[in-house]
C-alpha cells in the first residue's frame, strides 16, 4: 500500500497550500526527501513573499481607511513624475480608487518593475472610481519653473478627474484646491491612492515619450525618457535642444 506521494503529486498538491500554517505544507518541509524538502521551501518563499506583498498593501491604506471612517469616499491620491528630465513635460494624475480595492504589490512607481507598470496601470484604470490626468509641457516649465509646473498639472489632473473629490492625499505638496487635503512626504510608497496616481502618470509620460522619441531618434526618448543620459548628452551637444527641452535647465541652456 502507497503511503508516500512522489515528488510530482507533492507538488501538484503544494499548489493548492495558501497558508503558511497549512499541515501538509509543514510535513513536506519535514520529510526526509531532498526534493520535497525544495519543493516546500519553494512554496513557503512564494507564501511569504504573498503574506509580505498583502500587509504592505494594508499599511498603505491607512491614510484612506481614517478618512472613509469620517464620512470622506471620494479621496483622491495626486502625484507628478517628470521634476528632473531635461526634455519633455511634467505629467500628474489624480486617482480615486473605490472602496474595496486591492492590487497585491502595489508601491510607488519607481519600485515596481517595468514589465509589470503597464499590466498594474491597466488594472487600475478598470478598477478606479474615476482618474484625471495634468499635462505641462516644457515652454511652460521654463516661463513658470518646474515646481510651480508640477503643482499646475497636478491642478489639472483634478479638475480633469469628471467627479468632485471631496479630500486630496498630495504626494509632498500643498495645492491650492478648494478641498480638504493632506501632503505626505513619500505618499508614493505611504499611501495606496497616490501609489495608484504615480502609476498612472509614469504610464502616461513613459507612453508620451515613446511617441517622441520617434519624432526626435537621435536623442533616445524612448530610452532615457528625457533624462541626462550620457547619449542624450551627447546627441543634445551634437544636435542641439528640440522644442521638448527645457531651455531654462542646465545643461541644455549651454546649448542655445
Amino acid at each position: 500500500m502507497k503511503t508516500k506521494l512522489s515528488t510530482n503529486e507533492a507538488s501538484e498538491k503544494l499548489k493548492a497550500v495558501s497558508s503558511l500554517n497549512d499541515p501538509f505544507l509543514l510535513k513536506c518541509l519535514e520529510d526526509e526527501r531532498k526534493g520535497i524538502v525544495n519543493l516546500a521551501l519553494k512554496k513557503k518563499h512564494a507564501l511569504e513573499k504573498d503574506q509580505a506583498a498583502r500587509e504592505k498593501f494594508y499599511e498603505m491604506s491607512v491614510y484612506e481607511e481614517k478618512l472613509r471612517k469620517q464620512g470622506f469616499s471620494m479621496i483622491a491620491g495626486i502625484d507628478e513624475v517628470g521634476r528632473g528630465p531635461l526634455a519633455g513635460p511634467v505629467v500628474a494624475a489624480a486617482v480615486i480608487l473605490p472602496e474595496g480595492f486591492f492590487l497585491k504589490g502595489l508601491n510607488d512607481s519607481k519600485q515596481i518593475p517595468k514589465n509589470k507598470l503597464e499590466v498594474f496601470a491597466d488594472y487600475i484604470k478598470n478598477e478606479a472610481a474615476a482618474i484625471g490626468i495634468g499635462i505641462v509641457d516644457a515652454a511652460e516649465i521654463d516661463q513658470i519653473n518646474i515646481y510651480q509646473a508640477a503643482k499646475k498639472a497636478m491642478n489639472i489632473g483634478i479638475a480633469d478627474l469628471g467627479t468632485t473629490p471631496d479630500y486630496l492625499l498630495v504626494d509632498a505638496m500643498k495645492l491650492s484646491a478648494p478641498f480638504p487635503q493632506e501632503a505626505i512626504i513619500k505618499g508614493d510608497s505611504s499611501s495606496i491612492s497616490i501609489a495608484a496616481a504615480s502609476i498612472i502618470a509614469k504610464v502616461t509620460r513613459d507612453r508620451m515619450m515613446t511617441e517622441f522619441g520617434v519624432q526626435y531618434p537621435e536623442y533616445r526618448f524612448e530610452k532615457n525618457a528625457g533624462y541626462g543620459t550620457p547619449e542624450h548628452l551627447a546627441a543634445l551637444k551634437e544636435f542641439g535642444p528640440t522644442p521638448l527641452h527645457r531651455k531654462s535647465f542646465a545643461p541644455v541652456k549651454t546649448y542655445l
